[in-house]
């Protein structure tokens, strides 16, 4: 390659890199879904509730989660109480530590317009959700996902991506409470079992059938 050559390529790179880095939230999470299969990572989850006029944390909970898709997933909180939400492509495992309980519903009723649906279940996205580009904020760069579905506990969803990873969900019910949810340590398709994804049921459990 000779010298004009090279300057060249170098100079188009350098052009491409602005692009890469201010790719849309959409865009970003388009190409996150079709590459990722798999990933695992922790969260944080603030409950935002609003009180003459000002917003108030309410409730902070802290935990792990891994996916496979489509539908496998294992959302843990840790802290303050334990709780699992474990899905094996099937079916939805509800699991409350202090009460020793089990609820099980079908993963397609539980997952639809659902936020699960959007880390953790097909491409399909366009198919339950109306995207709309939000633009930065805080950051990132936001999208907003809204359920074509009515019968839903969330009338709205954002998205915020950074370096082509999700990084934080808005969730806004119809009653105007917003829950805010923060990933870090997000890894990218490690290797995962199948198996790992099966719920046994704790012994003495009470189970409940949705």
């Amino acid at each position: 390659m000779n010298k004009n050559s090279l300057q060249k390529l170098l100079l188009a790179c350098a052009l491409a890199l602005p692009v890469l880095a201010h790719a849309s939230g959409m865009d970003q999470f388009k190409t996150f879904v079709a590459n990722t299969k798999s990933a695992k990572g922790e969260f944080s989850q603030q409950m935002v509730k609003t009180v003459d006029g000002k917003a108030k944390i309410s409730k902070t909970s802290t935990g792990t989660f891994q996916f496979a898709r489509p539908g496998k997933f294992i959302w843990t909180y840790v802290k303050p109480y334990e709780q699992v939400l474990q899905a094996d492509g099937d079916k939805l495992f509800i699991y409350d530590k202090d009460l020793n309980q089990v609820t099980i519903k079908k993963l397609g009723d539980a997952l639809g317009s659902s936020p699960a649906a959007i880390l953790f279940g097909s491409s399909d996205l366009e198919k339950n959700f109306t995207l709309k580009e939000v633009g930065p904020k805080q950051g990132l760069e936001w999208f907003e996902a809204i359920p074509k579905s009515k019968d839903t506990s969330f009338d709205h969803i954002g998205i915020g991506m950074k370096d082509g990873v999700p990084m934080a969900l808005e969730l806004r019910d119809s009653f105007g409470q917003i829950s805010l949810i923060t990933l870090k340590n997000v890894e990218k398709n490690p290797a995962m079992k199948p198996e790992q994804f099966k719920f046994v049921v704790p012994t003495g459990a009470d189970v409940f059938q949705q």
